[in-house]
């Protein structure tokens, strides 16, 4: 716990949120987009040590949360085909769908597994081979290499009953979309730090030389928001915005190339539907003809599912940081982590379940 410590250290903290509130009067709203620093912001009380006028708002960096109804749909629709059998993460077992989601089928009698790599999918596929096992591809860069590798292996052994749903998304083409939304003024980003592992710093250089909005990658121990915090503050009152890095014990500039290879060798970029945001240009991943015969889209015939219905959720105007969860008529109350209406209340890096854990949690106490 050495090293845990030190970046959990009270007074360091105090330290830090007395040197940031020395600062000149900022005002800077920062939004950070990735689900881990939404829960350690708020664990933490990150958005309490900060100067006046500096706000921290959560953006798109729950890749559960982006994942579209109509896709959850279609993982449902395709439990309910003779033979098939279906495997995802455990974090999307609760996620609503239209109707249903997949822990209610799975008490009506679907074959629905719950895994903890998608390797556990093809092993399942090689165990089951009377049956098709259908894998819900969902994630940012920092759990494709893994499904990649999968499919990879599902080609090079030959294995006829497995395919995957692939709802995976990249994060630079959302914050492209992000900086240049005509309700949003966004004066700095808090990159994701896993993500950034993969892709390195380098992606998010267009948001400075386009936009002219800083960037920091940082890690996810409150010192570690901390100090990205100021050095966003002190890009954005010194100048010149820049893609930096604070997270240096895991992130370099290029990235990891093996990673990024895997990724290259069995996806290739697509237009994608994120969950309150709508298409984004490249901002999705499909699998490369040479791989088509793994995409479930193309391998099962599904009748056309009813349109999403609208409903007051505003999980939506949360990802995109229009909105915090306090804000929405059903936080709290309609919509509760056991009775979740939007998948921002359901997913462990979900901003609306971060608000509700520690913010209404602290009230409470």
């Amino acid at each position: 716990m050495k090293y845990i410590d030190e970046y959990r250290n009270p007074e360091l903290m105090q330290a830090l949120a007395q040197r940031l509130r020395a600062r000149p009067r900022p005002r800077a709203r920062l939004m950070e987009v990735c689900g881990t620093h939404t829960m350690s912001i708020a664990k933490f009380g990150i958005r309490e040590l900060l100067p006046e006028g500096v706000s921290l708002v959560s953006g798109p960096g729950c890749p559960v949360c982006v994942t579209p109804q109509e896709d959850i749909d279609l993982f449902l629709a395709m439990g309910r085909l003779p033979c098939v059998s279906l495997s995802t993460f455990g974090d999307m077992m609760r996620v609503p769908g239209t109707e249903t989601t997949l822990l209610k089928e799975r008490a009506a009698g679907a074959d629905v597994h719950v895994v903890y790599s998608p390797m556990d999918a093809i092993r399942l596929a090689q165990s089951r081979p009377e049956r098709q096992i259908v894998f819900f591809g969902v994630g940012f860069e920092t759990t494709v290499p893994g499904v990649a590798g999968a499919i990879a292996e599902a080609r090079r052994q030959d294995i006829p009953n497995f395919s995957t749903l692939c709802a995976h998304k990249v994060v630079p083409p959302a914050l492209e979309a992000l900086a240049a939304a005509p309700d949003l003024k966004i004066d700095g980003f808090i990159c994701p730090g896993h993500v950034s592992v993969i892709i390195g710093s380098r992606p998010y250089e267009f948001l400075a030389e386009r936009f002219s909005i800083p960037c920091v990658i940082t890690g996810f121990e409150p010192v570690d928001i901390l100090v990205g915090v100021e050095m966003l503050l002190e890009q954005i009152e010194s100048g010149p915005p820049r893609a930096e890095i604070q997270y240096t014990r895991a992130v370099s500039p290029e990235g990891n190339p093996r990673a990024q290879a895997a990724i290259r060798d069995v996806f290739e970029p697509c237009d994608a539907a994120w969950r309150g945001i709508g298409i984004i240009p490249g901002s999705g991943l499909k699998l490369r003809p040479e791989y088509s015969r793994y995409d479930a889209r193309t391998r099962f015939e599904i009748p056309a599912l009813p349109p999403v219905p609208n409903t007051p959720c505003r999980c939506g105007e949360v990802l995109r940081g229009v909105v915090i969860p306090e804000d929405c008529s059903l936080f709290g109350t309609a919509c509760t982590p056991l009775d979740p209406v939007g998948a921002c209340m359901v997913s462990s890096e979900g901003a609306c379940a971060a608000f509700y854990k520690y913010r209404m949690g602290a009230a409470k106490r």
